[in-house]
């Protein structure tokens, strides 16, 4: 993760909730009364975000001591403690709900991507995410999927062609909108093609395609469709695919499965910020 532009977005996150003051911590702790905040985890999960507690508190007091006791990608019990913050008072209460926010919605993406990948149980197939992120959290979404086990698709519009059934239907067919593509990019971007059905495929395959997304299709269907494809074409399947269903997609010969559930359907991992009492200097 960006550490630049993650101290970026802190920013801007910390100033639409602050705004000019935090005016009730500012009004009953002054600046010299210190104390001790520890967060702890509450339910079984993947840790992702950790960073965040150390860049956002460094930001409102640059004094301010953290003590980390997990990496991103650990798993943490109920009642573990996942890091101690020492400073004053009004800093530790300021950042508190901006911090958990992040921290809860990261480890609960990187909980449910962990998932995931056991749930598949096939080393040969990928777990990867989506575009359906929440708009301004892309970065810190998508690096949750990696700390889960998973990988990421595409960042974005700018970073790859993928060419789906509105592309088609505007061109034409699949065949004109990969020969556009291909003659207005240049040659380290890849071009994936959104496919439905064997004929399909097999004019993605023709055209050129790097990549070859099998949509909304089911298990046998995938496993018919990635035999057919060359192995030199990097195969995806989604579309249909959840949890619950994940495991009947192994052993199809698929390269990836992507699941928007990753990060628009997020549950977050159940985490607070304990007090101790404080101190003055």
């Amino acid at each position: 993760m960006n550490i630049l532009k993650l101290r970026k977005a802190l920013e801007s996150f910390l100033l639409e909730d602050i705004g000019d003051q935090d005016i009730t911590s500012e009004a009953i702790f002054p600046e010299s009364q210190t104390g001790k905040g520890v967060f702890i985890a509450k339910e079984t999960g993947t840790l992702s975000g950790l960073a965040i507690i150390k860049e956002a508190y460094h930001l409102l007091e640059p004094q301010m001591e953290i003590k980390l006791h997990f990496k991103d990608g650990e798993k943490v019990q109920p009642l573990d403690t996942i890091a101690e913050v020492y400073g004053p008072v009004r800093h530790l209460l300021t950042g508190e709900r901006v911090i958990l926010n992040l921290l809860q919605r990261m480890s609960g993406i990187a909980t449910m991507t962990n998932q995931a990948v056991e749930t598949l149980n096939d080393s040969t197939i990928h777990i990867c995410d989506t575009r359906k992120t929440m708009p301004g959290l892309r970065m810190l979404d998508k690096y949750a999927v990696i700390t889960g086990g998973g990988k990421n698709h595409r960042n974005g519009l700018y970073d790859g062609v993928m060419i789906k059934d509105n592309h088609i239907s505007y061109c034409g067919s699949i065949t004109n909108a990969v020969e556009k593509a291909r003659a207005a990019i240049g040659h380290m971007v890849k071009i994936e093609v959104e496919t439905e059905n064997k004929e399909e495929v097999m004019e993605a395959i023709a055209a050129g395609a790097d990549v070859i997304m099998f949509d909304n299709r089911s298990p046998e269907e995938v496993k018919e469709f990635a035999a057919m494809v060359p192995s030199s074409i990097v195969t995806e399947a989604s579309g249909g695919i959840t949890l619950e269903n994940l495991a009947t997609y192994a052993n199809t010969g698929v390269h990836y499965i992507s699941l928007g559930a990753l990060t628009h359907s997020v549950k977050a991992l159940d985490i607070s910020l304990q007090v101790q009492e404080g101190k003055k200097k």
